[in-house]
């Protein structure tokens, strides 16, 4: 028992003076640990029958045992902490008859009808301790405490070997005699139960059996009698749980606090099968996947694996536990779908991956109309079955449906399939088919939502005009207008933001996605994105890693801590990062072009000419491909083989980069007038940009230039100045980039470039202090 030094009262009010514990509760234990050993079961629950013992003999019955009342110090050591509700065998007390007292989910029959209680009562609470350690839950869980009270009651619970195969059977039947209904069929003193355990510990392995690294100091004697006057007073309490904060803050470290808190939950969702008869229904079943997914996304303090992820595991002959190493999780949920017209049959089981014991399943016929029901029923249950409460807002999402219409969500979930894919003729059809679903359901905000994904997608990743960022933002608008707790829709509005250069703007709508939803991988990635094209790369850091925490299989992932360490100007670590992407993915084309910018930077470049001619094998004619071959054969002299990839860019779209670039083949070519005509389109566009309240540094930069090829120096500078206040950053790319060869001896313009460097180097060192 944790000792009590005193009881008092000072200057009206009462306080406790108690021992201090350093560890973790039994509850964080659990969570962590999931089914805990035979041994250390044991050997905890000796210690607790210890300190009941010494209670009950001083006649106090402690009524509210639970792990969360159970403190576990490094050593292994175990105390009962929390007396607050605890009552005396030999005083009448003060609860009346009929009142509900203790924790729901470990109260006695007795306790649950609120009747007289005694040390047998206790007896009851630690079978269900036992019962939770063995198996990783509580034997009864219901929506309500009265539910779970009536289970207590009346149910039988489900026998613990059944959920550990490897419990001994001596210790499955002491915890179901703790268990029983009756008081008189339980084991009758704490005494009894510790007899018992050391009997079953004699014939466990040696190997299991805990044996503590350290005895505790203090006595398991309870060194203060209860008094029920000063013990029932409810300023006690709350002055008590105050002393314990504070001693805790005081003496521990953040890393220390940290550690007491629950292992927090995590979990990986892997595609459903598709059993319908005419194995026709993929996108359904990644539409299930999918929406599973995001609600568990959506509970606070989860890590959920997103799709990105998950997807790479469809029709995989991994194993379950191989699998959940890959991705850092504990549990796992697999399932199945088999549609046929309008009948559904949904399976879904939760795997604890050590182990792979099962920790929930179930089984679904329903009619179509009840997929939004078996979503959130599922969700729900996963939440139960690890043991999270939820909050009220929480169990409110989680119930709410996307539409009343099946087909327009029928609709929705085929235009999601094709807009994942991220292909430019798939992403027009994914467009036609969020229009489809918008048809049979005009409010349907998740459509509207893909629909904004989608046109931004058409400016940023496949070169179309910049109108489609207004589309993006109106359609955007409109989802969240509908339904303004969805992540998506955040996230998409923030992507077309970050388009059209409005930094500040982009951070705060997808700091509103992730607030809604933790675990949008999209949403992290784009923050990481957003600062870094501001220059405050410390800051973009740990959203990538964030990032690459939640989506630890995603090429892309790994592709975005390459880019941070690029312009961090460690070449080295960049590489690393970036080989790590084209491991799981080698025709992955943006790893690809971060190689390529790597190497221009160091002066490589026929590593660079390499790598681009593999893009444009990939893509003979990407707009991306293009104009990353244009730049390596501009910064290589040949100007020839640049006019051509930048002419046939030009065709696809006018940017600032490409008609700068060619402006600049042009100039060295010496067809001046040429060359002023694409420069001064290109000024066009930035003033554009500028004009439409962009805050990156690219605008500016392009300025710069077009001045600098002309030997408009001051003008060059000024507008250089101007990128370097936006966050351009890219000083060694710079310092040998062509465009600004007329400027490479100027001692003006060595001393921005030492001013940058020293600007990064600072970022550098800080991040490095992190040991990201």
């Amino acid at each position: 028992v944790c000792q009590m030094y005193d009881l008092n009262k000072e200057k009206g009010a009462h306080y406790i003076t108690m021992e201090y514990v350093d560890g973790k509760d039994l509850k964080s234990m659990i969570r962590m640990m999931g089914q805990l050993s035979s041994g250390k079961t044991i050997f905890i629950a000796k210690q607790i029958c210890d300190g009941l013992a010494e209670a009950h003999r001083l006649g106090v019955v402690h009524r509210d045992l639970k792990p969360q009342n159970i403190m576990v110090d490094e050593e292994g050591n175990a105390r009962i902490m929390d007396f607050g509700i605890a009552r005396s065998l030999k005083t009448k007390g003060i609860t009346a008859a009929g009142v509900m007292i203790g924790t729901p989910e470990y109260m006695s029959p007795e306790q649950v009808e609120g009747k007289e209680v005694d040390e047998r009562s206790d007896i009851y609470s630690l079978g269900v301790i036992l019962y939770e350690m063995v198996t990783g839950r509580v034997p009864f869980e219901g929506d309500t405490p009265f539910t779970i009270g009536v289970k207590h009651k009346s149910e039988k619970p489900q026998d613990p070997k059944e959920l550990n195969t490897q419990l001994p059977e001596d210790l499955n039947l002491v915890i179901l005699r703790c268990l029983e209904k009756d008081k008189e069929k339980r084991y009758q003193s704490a005494g009894e139960v510790r007899a018992e355990l050391t009997r079953i510990e004699k014939g466990i392995p040696t190997s299991e059996i805990e044996i503590p690294k350290k005895k505790p100091l203090t006595s398991k004697e309870i060194t203060v009698s209860f008094s029920l006057k000063k013990l029932f007073i409810p300023a006690l309490v709350v002055v008590a749980l105050i002393i314990a904060a504070v001693v805790i803050w005081q003496i521990l470290s953040p890393k220390q606090i940290a550690s007491l808190e629950p292992a927090k939950p995590s979990i990986a969702v892997l595609p459903f099968v598709d059993l319908s008869p005419q194995k026709d229904q993929e996108y359904f079943c990644d539409g299930m996947t999918d929406e599973i997914i995001t609600k568990l996304s959506r509970f606070k303090g989860w890590k959920v694996i997103p799709r990105t992820s998950m997807m790479r595991y469809k029709n995989t002959d991994k194993d379950i536990k191989e699998i959940g190493q890959e991705l850092d999780v504990v549990t796992i949920l697999e399932g199945s779908v088999r549609k046929e017209k309008d009948d559904i049959r949904v399976n879904a089981k939760l795997i604890r991956i050590k182990d792979s014991i099962s920790l929930w399943s179930n089984s679904y016929e329903k009619k179509l109309e009840s997929v939004f029901a078996i979503q959130s029923d599922v969700a729900g249950k996963i939440a139960n079955a690890l043991q999270v409460e939820l909050s009220p807002e929480e169990k409110e999402r989680l119930a709410k449906k996307p539409t009343e219409n099946l087909t327009a969500y029928d609709y929705y979930l085929r235009g999601r399939q094709y807009y994942v894919r991220y292909r430019k003729q798939d992403n027009e059809r994914a467009i036609g088919l969020f229009k489809k679903a918008l048809e049979f359901d005009p409010d349907f905000a998740l459509a509207y939502s893909g629909l904004g994904d989608s046109y931004g997608q058409r400016t940023l990743k496949f070169g179309f005009p910049n109108t489609w960022l207004e589309a993006s933002i109106e359609a955007s608008e409109r989802a969240i207008a509908l339904n303004s707790d969805l992540s998506e829709a955040y996230k998409a509005l923030g992507l077309a933001y970050f388009g059209k250069g409005w930094s500040r703007k982009s951070i705060k709508a997808n700091q509103k996605a992730i607030e809604l939803n933790p675990n949008n991988v999209q949403a992290t990635g784009n923050m990481g994105w957003t600062y870094l094209w501001m220059g405050e790369f410390e800051k973009a850091m740990p959203w990538f890693k964030k990032t690459l925490a939640l989506d630890p299989t995603l090429p892309y992932s790994y592709y975005q801590m390459g880019t941070v360490y690029r312009y961090l100007d460690d070449y080295a670590k960049a590489e690393q990062w970036l080989n790590k992407a084209l491991d799981l993915q080698p025709d992955f084309p943006e790893a690809i072009s971060g190689l390529i910018m790597c190497y221009l930077a160091q002066g490589e470049h026929q590593q660079a000419v390499e790598q681009s001619q593999k893009l444009l094998a990939m893509a003979p004619d990407g707009f991306r491909a293009l104009n990353i071959a244009g730049f390596v054969e501009l910064f290589s002299g040949n100007y020839e083989q640049a006019q051509q990839y930048y002419q046939k860019s030009i065709e696809i779209r006018s940017i600032m980069e490409n008609l700068t670039n060619l402006g600049y083949v042009y100039w060295k070519k010496g067809q001046r007038d040429e060359a002023r005509k694409l420069f001064s389109q290109s000024l066009v566009l930035c003033q554009k940009q500028l004009e439409q309240g962009s805050e990156f540094s690219a605008a500016p930069y392009y300025i710069a230039a077009v001045h600098a090829i002309q030997g408009n120096k001051e003008e060059a500078y000024k507008w250089l100045k101007k990128a370097i206040d936006s966050g351009w950053r890219n000083f060694r790319l710079g310092s040998r980039n062509p465009l600004l060869e007329n400027l490479r001896e100027d001692e003006q313009f060595k001393q921005m470039m030492a001013q940058v460097k020293e600007m990064v180097d600072k970022m550098r060192r800080k991040i490095e202090e992190k040991d990201y």
